[in-house]
C-alpha cells in the first residue's frame, strides 16, 4: 500500500463577497496572507519546505506563477521552488494531490499547498476589433496619425467583455455553468422549491456553526483593520425570500437563481502537508492523512454530476465506500447540482443514466455540508477545494469521527474526490 500524505496544519482567510472586504487586495495579496499565517501557525521553518503549490483560476497577469509570488512574499527562501496549478474549481484539491504525487515520486517531503482567488479583480477585456485599434494608436507617431487612429473608434469598442462571465462559459458545450445546473434540474426533476430549501439550509447551518467556522479562519489585516469572518452568510435567506428571486440563466422557464447558486467570492485556503517521516523529523503533529483520491471526466453539459464519477473511481481504486464516510463535503456550486448527486447516488437507474456502473449508496443529508457550503460561505474557485478538505478535517476532530469524503464538480466536465482519515 502506498504511503499516505499527512496533513499537519490547515487555515483559511475569511471568504468575502466579490466587491466587498477583500476587493482591494489581489489574489497574490490574499494568498500571501494565508501562507504567512500558516507558517506562523505551524511554526515550521520555511527553509524546510520543498515546494509551494497553489491553485488559482482567475490567474492575474501581473503575478505570473502566482505560487512563486506568494511564496517569496510570505518569506519562503528563494531556493524553494513554487508552482501554480489549475483544474478549474478543483484547483485547490489539485494542489494537494500534486504534492502527494511529488512525495510518492521522491520529489519532496514537505509542501505548502492550497488555493487563492480574487474574483473581484477578474479583468474586463476589450474585443478583438478594439484591441487592433488600440495597437494601431500605440504605434502612431505623428499627431495626425494619432487623431486618425482615434477617429476610427466606435462606442461598441468600449463595451468590455466581462472575464468572469467568459470564464464561467464552457467553450466546448457552448453553455455557462448555470445552464448545466438547469439541465440537471430538469433531468432529475429537482423543483425550484427543493433548490431554495437546500440553499436556505446552507445559510441556516452556517449560522448555527459561526463560532466553529471562525476557528478555521486566520484574519487578514488591511489598512489598519482586521477582516475576521465570512460575510456572505445571511440570516434572511429563507425559502420564502429566495422564492422571490428571478431565474438568472434561463429567465423564462429556469429554476436556478443567484440565491440557490454559490456566491462569487474572494479568499484563500492553505495546508501544510508531507510525509510521516518528515513530520517526525521536524516534530510536527499530524491532524489527518489522505490515503486515496480520484479525478474523473463526465459530460461537460452535466458537469455538476462530476462528484459521483470521481467517487466511483475512488471507491474502485481503494477499500472505501460511501457508507464509511462520517463526514461528507460536496461543493455547492448550485443547489440543483448537489441535489442531483444526492438523488442519483443511491439509484442504479439514475446512476447508470449518467454513465456510472451502479449506485454508489446514500448521501445522508445529516452528514452533508454540516457547516453550510458555498451557497452560504462563497466559492473562490481556486481555493474551494482546499477549503473543503480543511472544513472536513475540522469536523472530524470536533465530532470525534474518523473518515471524511470531500468532492466537487469541475467546469468542463470533471469531478474530484479526496478521502481523509483523522489521526
Amino acid at each position: 500500500m502506498k504511503q499516505p500524505l499527512f496533513i499537519y496544519d490547515a487555515i483559511r482567510t475569511p471568504f468575502t463577497r466579490m466587491g466587498s472586504s477583500l476587493a482591494s487586495l489581489s489574489a497574490a495579496d490574499i494568498g500571501t496572507s494565508a501562507v504567512s499565517s500558516l507558517l506562523h501557525s505551524s511554526g515550521v521553518d520555511p527553509a524546510r519546505i520543498d515546494e509551494v503549490i497553489m491553485g488559482c483560476v482567475c490567474q492575474p497577469v501581473d503575478s505570473a506563477n502566482i505560487a512563486r509570488v506568494i511564496a517569496l512574499r510570505a518569506g519562503v527562501p528563494e531556493n524553494v521552488i513554487a508552482s501554480t496549478v489549475h483544474r478549474n474549481c478543483a484547483s485547490g484539491m489539485e494542489s494537494i494531490t500534486t504534492a502527494y504525487e511529488r512525495m510518492l515520486a521522491g520529489r519532496g517531503e514537505l509542501f505548502v499547498v492550497g488555493g487563492t482567488e480574487s474574483m473581484s479583480n477578474a479583468p474586463f477585456l476589450y474585443n478583438s476589433s478594439a484591441v487592433k485599434k488600440f495597437t494601431k494608436l500605440s504605434k502612431s507617431k505623428s499627431a495626425l496619425q494619432k487623431i486618425s487612429s482615434l477617429l476610427k473608434f466606435r462606442p461598441k469598442d468600449f463595451s468590455p467583455i466581462v472575464a468572469i462571465r467568459l470564464g464561467l462559459t464552457d467553450p466546448v458545450a457552448g453553455i455557462n455553468m448555470g445552464q448545466t445546473a438547469e439541465i440537471l434540474a430538469r433531468q432529475f426533476k429537482i423543483s425550484r422549491e427543493e433548490q431554495d430549501a437546500f440553499a436556505a439550509s446552507s445559510h441556516t447551518k452556517a449560522l448555527a456553526n459561526l463560532e466553529l467556522l471562525k476557528e478555521e479562519i486566520h484574519p487578514i489585516y488591511h489598512q489598519g483593520s482586521a477582516i475576521i469572518c465570512d460575510n456572505g452568510i445571511r440570516e434572511d435567506s429563507t425559502p420564502e425570500r429566495l422564492a422571490r428571486l428571478r431565474p438568472v440563466f434561463e429567465k423564462a422557464t429556469g429554476t436556478v437563481t443567484a440565491g440557490n447558486s454559490s456566491q462569487i467570492t474572494d479568499g484563500a485556503a492553505v495546508l501544510l502537508v508531507g510525509s510521516e517521516a518528515k513530520g517526525k523529523e521536524l516534530g510536527l503533529e499530524p491532524i489527518a492523512k489522505i490515503n486515496a483520491y480520484a479525478y474523473a471526466g463526465c459530460d461537460p453539459k452535466r458537469m455538476g454530476i462530476g462528484p459521483l464519477h470521481a467517487m466511483e473511481r475512488l471507491f474502485a481504486e481503494s477499500d472505501y465506500n460511501l457508507g464509511m464516510a462520517d463526514i461528507i463535503e460536496i461543493n455547492e456550486a448550485f443547489a440543483a447540482q448537489v441535489l442531483a448527486c444526492v438523488k442519483a447516488a443511491p439509484s442504479d437507474e439514475l446512476a447508470q443514466s449518467i454513465g456510472l456502473h451502479k449506485a454508489l449508496g446514500e448521501i445522508p443529508l445529516e452528514k452533508l455540508n454540516a457547516r453550510g457550503g458555498s451557497i452560504a460561505l462563497g466559492h473562490p474557485v481556486g481555493a474551494s477545494g482546499a477549503r473543503l478538505v480543511q472544513t472536513a478535517i475540522h469536523q472530524l476532530h470536533q465530532q470525534n469521527k474518523q473518515h471524511a469524503l470531500t468532492s466537487l464538480c469541475v467546469g468542463g466536465g470533471q469531478g474530484a474526490a479526496i478521502w481523509i482519515e483523522k489521526i
